[in-house]
């Protein structure tokens, strides 16, 4: 520091070890302050990396407790529904159906969200109809019992959520 301010004082001396020691001081700092922002860079990188994994992590997260949710509506519907071994065979083959076909609406992009909705709504009502032609009339009074039962539900943890 006395240095640094001994050279600061006098800017032409001809003090060649003040002159020395100063420069190879600020190259010191130079050099610190490289070192620094090489490290906010990894720093920063590796921030950046957290990011991409955890929203990569989340969406995995969601991708399973949809896949959860689907595999309990099933499990729900064959149980309230009493369905016969032939029509869980069916029930599950319009299902497997119906669900690739959904995911390829939902992977469009040429598609706008109000254009994939449309056709989603769409397909879920050809489901429907598909699925009323194997269940008698009473288990189709049920499914729409179970349909209004998720709605309410939906509701109900929608209103929660905000």
């Amino acid at each position: 520091m006395f240095l640094f301010e001994f050279q600061k004082k006098s800017k032409f001396s001809t003090n060649t070890v003040a002159g020395i020691i100063f420069t190879s001081r600020f190259y010191q700092s130079n050099y610190l302050f490289t070192l620094n922002s090489i490290s906010m860079k990894k720093v920063l990188f590796l921030m950046v990396a957290f990011a991409f994994v955890g929203t990569a992590a989340m969406a995995q997260l969601e991708q399973k407790d949809y896949k959860k949710n689907q595999e309990e509506w099933d499990k729900r519907v064959k149980e309230e529904l009493k369905l016969t071994s032939d029509q869980v065979v069916k029930y599950d083959a319009l299902n497997k159906e119906y669900g690739d076909k959904m995911s390829t609406i939902a992977q469009d992009a040429t598609l706008s969200k109000d254009a994939q909705k449309e056709k989603k709504m769409a397909l879920k009502k050809e489901k429907e109809a598909k699925l009323f032609e194997f269940l008698t009339p009473e288990q189709q009074a049920a499914y729409k019992e179970l349909i209004e039962k998720k709605k309410k539900e939906m509701e109900k943890s929608a209103n929660n959520k905000y």
